[in-house]
């Protein structure tokens, strides 16, 4: 039953009156048609169909399932779910992975500049995310700084792997990534880990949407190995990071993990045992892990603190309203309280305290300015 509150946004109708907020840590937008560039279609590195029917680029086209895909559509399926604020990440097909170092120059700056307008514009709907590319780490430093200091953007968005100078594929926490997170660090940024582009160097037929289904969470997985391994969480303790898709591959994998560290450390000098970083307080994870299971698992594994609502909207892999699916926004918090995974105020920090703590950290002042933002 929705509740009539209009100061209480729970659709459980639970919070008797207290203004809890419900913010989703993990939403996706795309542009209206006439926003994208020409460039960006005259090189086929994307754009959408004046119809709204499929994001394309050279050789891939995708259908837009749903309409909350564009702003004014997204606002009112926020309106409807009772969603108050929505971090918008970038988008998986620009982290420019292939392009030409001009091209890849100006497709993330469109990105970025359109997120960061669509946070200007909406402040109290959206926090929005800014990309760069790790194969230029001086460049990719410089609109770190831009993005930071000129557009007021405080997540950075990377993908788990990238495509080196050479056409090497290589781990987002490389150490030659270190000076992104050193500013990283220097600015106190939230930083998202997303996987993509697997099928460009895993070499399996694409087929069943393996890449998706599967890949994607071997890919966060591999991600958390080498930030734990190398001990960034702790060497740069301002940045917070949170994974995609609950890094739920990571979850089951950490046992493995763990025995493989003890049985060949000949094989990690050098580097920090994994169980150290369980529970650590600047590692998140997104609740899009899809039953309930696979969330007891990451809270066991995790602590709930460290678990953030995250929608994936507006994909079909995200918590979307569907029959089909049997699914709708936030029905896997609904459920892990059904079934006494979860408390209610654990519920009610995975969708407020724990996703401004991820945005934040502990500024305090950084936190009391969001939520005066989202409230406004």
């Amino acid at each position: 039953m929705i509740s009539e509150n209009k100061n209480n946004p729970s659709p459980l109708g639970k919070l008797d009156g207290a203004r809890k907020l419900r913010i989703n840590g993990h939403s996706h937008l795309l542009p209206y048609p006439e926003e994208i560039p020409q460039f960006m279609k005259d090189k086929g590195i994307f754009w959408v169909d004046k119809d709204r029917k499929f994001m394309l680029q050279k050789d891939w086209n995708r259908p837009i399932t749903d309409s909350s895909f564009f702003l004014d559509e997204k606002l009112a399926w926020m309106e409807h779910f009772k969603i108050d604020h929505a971090v918008v990440l970038n988008l998986s097909q620009l982290y420019g992975n292939g392009l030409r170092l001009e091209e890849m120059k100006q497709a993330l700056r469109f990105q970025n500049d359109f997120n960061a307008r669509i946070q200007h514009e909406n402040p109290s709907k959206f926090t929005t995310g800014f990309v760069v590319h790790p194969g230029f780490v001086r460049g990719a430093c410089w609109e770190i700084e831009r993005c930071v200091e000129v557009l007021g953007m405080r997540l950075l968005c990377l993908p788990t792997h990238y495509m080196d100078t050479i056409g090497t594929w290589r781990c987002i926490f490389d150490e030659e990534n270190e000076p992104i997170f050193e500013l990283a660090n220097k600015y106190n940024l939230a930083i998202e880990i997303h996987p993509y582009d697997g099928e460009k160097f895993i070499k399996l037929e694409n087929t069943s949407w393996r890449f998706h289904l599967i890949w994607m969470l071997a890919q966060c997985a591999d991600a958390y190995h080498f930030l734990t391994l190398n001990g960034y969480y702790a060497k740069y303790p301002n940045m917070r990071i949170c994974f995609a898709h609950g890094g739920q591959l990571a979850q089951i994998n950490l046992g493995r993990r763990i025995q493989g560290f003890d049985g060949r450390p000949d094989l990690f000098e050098g580097k920090i045992h994994p169980r150290k970083a369980v529970g650590h307080k600047n590692i998140f994870f997104d609740t899009l892990v899809h039953d309930t299971g696979s969330l007891e698992l990451l809270i066991k594994n995790q602590g709930s603190k460290q678990v953030l609502m995250g929608l994936d909207d507006p994909y079909p892999l995200g918590e979307m309203e569907s029959t089909q699916q049997s699914s709708y926004p936030g029905k896997i918090l609904d459920l892990a309280m059904e079934r006494n995974i979860i408390n209610e105020d654990e519920r009610d920090a995975i969708w407020e305290d724990n996703v401004i703590q991820w945005l934040c950290g502990d500024d305090q002042k950084a936190k009391d300015q969001l939520v005066k933002r989202i409230l406004s």
